[in-house]
């Protein structure tokens, strides 16, 4: 078995896994359910999966209390296995591989989603996923111009300053926006889903709660909806969930990602993808990042 902890997809290579996954045939619903484990200090997650000439499984844990301590929220690894014999080939960093497919999928969805002259991004967020998202945006759209909102300005003012073309914004910052990101652990919605712009394109991957949400019921209402699986976002997608049960969103409205990219086609109205992160996403970057790493 190699151990490959400092092996990191590059954006283009976990879009191409994405897209070419979708392309060839993998059912998201098909993926087996997470299994997440409370502890006192937070969660153990377990996501295995199966496609292609691979299997895997990653192991992590979350615990919403270490960035105080200076620690991630997130962390863990990935076992890549051969899909015939189940023998294990590599041990990958969890986190890096999560942080990569997340925004990998977000592009791939964005791609097929987004007006081709989107320009102009706003970012809620200032974690790993926040960063991540920039750099796969930029992958698929000509993006000139960043807007970051978070809730600690000596933060946020840090984050924003790494990017010559990002600057600190406002939640009101939607209005004029083409591409909207939400990269954050909050609970409640974030902005006001009223003023986001008719073409504009709405991404939310902040959380896999059925009680959390960062998207409000007015967003949902205006919006085609866009998920990677209807299983996962219906179980887990507090986003799509809440919408549900106040009537704002019908099951039936909601778009499957494999739908999108095998043609489907949605109206000109806002788009929203919400996304919960999947364990076929997992294994598929994975399974990339060893094939590159030979």
């Amino acid at each position: 078995m190699r151990l490959l902890l400092d092996a990191r997809p590059t954006v283009q290579q976990a879009v191409d896994a994405v897209r070419a996954a979708l392309a060839g045939g993998l059912d998201p619903d098909q993926d087996p359910p997470r299994s997440v484990v409370p502890v006192p200090t937070g969660q153990f997650l377990l996501m295995p999966a199966f496609w292609d000439r691979y299997a895997g499984v990653k192991v992590a844990s979350v615990a919403p209390d270490n960035p105080a301590r200076g620690l991630p929220r997130i962390q863990g690894h990935y076992l890549l296995m051969d899909g015939p014999t189940l023998t294990p080939m590599a041990l990958l960093d969890g986190v890096a591989l999560t942080s990569v497919r997340t925004a990998a999928v977000s592009a791939v969805a964005a791609d097929l989603l987004a007006v081709p002259d989107a320009e102009r991004l706003v970012v809620f967020g200032t974690g790993p996923q926040a960063e991540s998202h920039i750099e796969a945006f930029r992958a698929v759209r000509p993006v000139r111009e960043v807007v970051v909102v978070g809730r600690n300005p000596e933060r946020t003012q840090a984050f924003a300053a790494q990017y010559p073309f990002a600057r600190v914004g406002t939640p009101d910052d939607i209005a004029s926006a083409d591409l909207v990101v939400c990269c954050t652990s909050s609970r409640t919605p974030v902005f006001d889903g009223a003023k986001v712009p008719e073409h504009a394109t709405v991404v939310a991957v902040g959380s896999h709660e059925p009680e959390a949400r960062e998207v409000d019921d007015v967003l949902i209402g205006r919006s085609t909806v866009v998920v990677e699986g209807i299983g996962a976002a219906t179980r887990e997608a507090g986003d799509v969930v809440l919408a549900l049960e106040s009537g704002a969103l019908a099951a039936d409205d909601l778009v499957s990602l494999a739908a999108l990219a095998q043609g489907h086609s949605v109206p000109s109205r806002p788009r929203l993808f919400k996304s919960v992160g999947m364990a076929w996403e997992d294994l598929v970057v994975a399974a990339a990042t060893y094939e590159a790493a030979d």
